[in-house]
């Protein structure tokens, strides 16, 4: 029992909305998500983890503000390991970070490009469609070249309606040529959005000879993915995969 006690690997993305986590231990025993400002010990991320055996280490990306971290940090110490806080650095797995200050790039997006690179061992597109939209440029060296940040699909339409007095709020659907201001709004968020991941193919197909190839990951991917003209796939968790090769990178681990 001892021996699955130091093997298992907590990881922890916590982003701007949401905080998604994965317990591993050479496969996922268990994955779950929870809202951002629901992280109390009553809540379901602090039933969920009272339910969780311990892990032996834990590895957390986390990207929102100072308080969610310290209510993350007052859940995580009901376990004796001490959470290892990942930033970026200028190289790691494979990857080297072409950052001007490699630690200013977002632990989550550096996660991601871990995960992607791996998974693909070749030059590609890394989008995380969440709160903001990154759109990441891997090289076919496994380079981080840059990249870029946008609003998420939610948060674009809320800006629209918040600062457009005509607007009002709805449940839009895609649409190729909308006839209500729902419709019209979220169409344009899609549009802007794939458009943007479209053009970042586009400039990263000249540096690479040929068109790459996009790793989609976020909570906004499933509605992202159909409206691009790329060839896309969905990774939901690729901040959780990009974690654990990070924890395997510095110690010893099960495959």
């Amino acid at each position: 029992m001892q021996n699955d006690v130091n093997t298992s690997l907590l990881v922890v993305d916590s982003g701007n909305t949401h905080v998604k986590w994965g317990l591993y231990d050479g496969r996922w025993l268990k994955q779950g998500v929870a809202a951002q400002e629901a992280q109390g010990e009553k809540t379901l991320l602090g039933r969920e983890w009272r339910a969780l055996r311990e892990p032996g280490r834990i590895v957390v990306s986390h990207v929102a503000d100072m308080r969610a971290k310290a209510d993350l940090s007052e859940l995580l110490s009901r376990w004796k390991a001490q959470p290892q806080w990942i930033t970026a650095v200028a190289y790691q797995c494979g990857v080297r970070n072409y950052y001007t200050d490699p630690a200013q790039l977002g632990s989550d997006r550096w996660a991601a490009l871990i995960a992607a690179w791996e998974l693909q061992r070749q030059g590609c597109l890394v989008v995380d469609a969440g709160t903001a939209m990154t759109v990441d440029a891997l090289s076919d060296t496994g380079e981080f070249l840059g990249g870029i940040i946008t609003p998420g699909m939610d948060l674009m339409q809320k800006i629209l309606i918040e600062n457009t007095a005509s607007l009002k709020p709805g449940n839009g659907k895609f649409r190729d040529y909308p006839d209500s201001t729902a419709d019209a709004i979220y169409s344009g968020a899609v549009h802007a959005l794939a458009g943007a991941v479209e053009r970042m193919a586009a400039l990263l197909a000249t540096t690479l000879g040929r068109t790459p190839d996009c790793i989609l990951s976020g909570g906004a991917a499933q509605q992202l993915q159909p409206r691009l003209n790329v060839n896309a796939k969905v990774v939901d968790s690729l901040v959780l995969e990009g974690l654990v090769l990070i924890a395997r990178e510095s110690s010893e681990m099960p495959q």
